[in-house]
């Protein structure tokens, strides 16, 4: 059975505020996205099939940087759409027959720390339950604000949300076949408009996303205390 990694990375970048998507940006040398895909393809036994997502207009910008840095890590790459929730769609289309895939695991494109025990754990649990997402607790205290007006939250029952997010692959497709909706932030929301329930296993801090740039320089530092 074929295992598929969906690597969402159509992010513009606007909140990093650098000339480039942050996704293209150094990390060790290589672009960001590079560490990201081989996080998948040297995972355990390589029986990944890693497909990529990138908007339309940075296509040509990714075959570049692949020559200038010569990555031959194996990938495809299909164009992404409006969000996040057509990105993804637009990668299960291609895939084409799933009759020999048995999970689908969905990446942040600018989360390059992913480490391969965090990625079989999730992957186990997705095989074992069909839906599984890694998660970790939260330090800061936490108010939900109503208007003008706001209230603490317990954060003891609060977790933050980690990529990757891994699923029966014919689960994820009869999901996916639902029509748009905005409350769609991740994969796990598009599986529990199902009524399917979604196993939470341990995440991990390095596990990263690079959002801005006090988050890329941490990541620099974390890849040399592991250098």
């Amino acid at each position: 059975m074929r295992t598929v990694a969906i690597i969402v990375a159509g992010g513009s970048g606007t909140r990093f505020g650098a000339q480039l998507p942050k996704q293209f940006l150094e990390l060790g040398g290589i672009p960001i996205l590079m560490r990201t895909i081989e996080a998948f393809g040297e995972n355990g036994d390589g029986s990944f099939d890693v497909i990529v997502t990138l908007p339309q207009g940075h296509m040509e910008l990714w075959r570049q940087l692949c020559r200038e840095y010569g990555f031959e890590v194996p990938h495809r790459v299909v164009a992404g759409g409006e969000t996040r929730w057509h990105s993804v769609k637009n990668a299960l289309v291609s895939i084409g027959d799933i009759s020999d895939v048995d999970v689908i695991a969905i990446h942040d494109g600018v989360r390059p720390l992913a480490t391969p025990e965090l990625i079989d754990r999730v992957l186990d649990a997705a095989r074992r339950d069909g839906a599984a997402i890694p998660v970790v607790p939260l330090n800061d205290s936490v108010r939900q604000v109503v208007g003008t007006s706001s209230h603490a939250l317990d954060r003891s029952s609060l977790r933050a949300v980690q990529t990757p997010q891994a699923f029966d692959a014919c689960l994820l497709l009869d999901a996916y076949s639902q029509p748009y909706q905005p409350t769609f932030t991740d994969d796990a929301s598009v599986i529990e408009q199902l009524d399917r329930p979604v196993t939470l296993v341990e995440g991990d801090p390095v596990n990263l996303k690079i959002t801005r740039p006090m988050d890329l320089a941490l990541a620099e530092y974390l890849l040399n205390q592991d250098a």
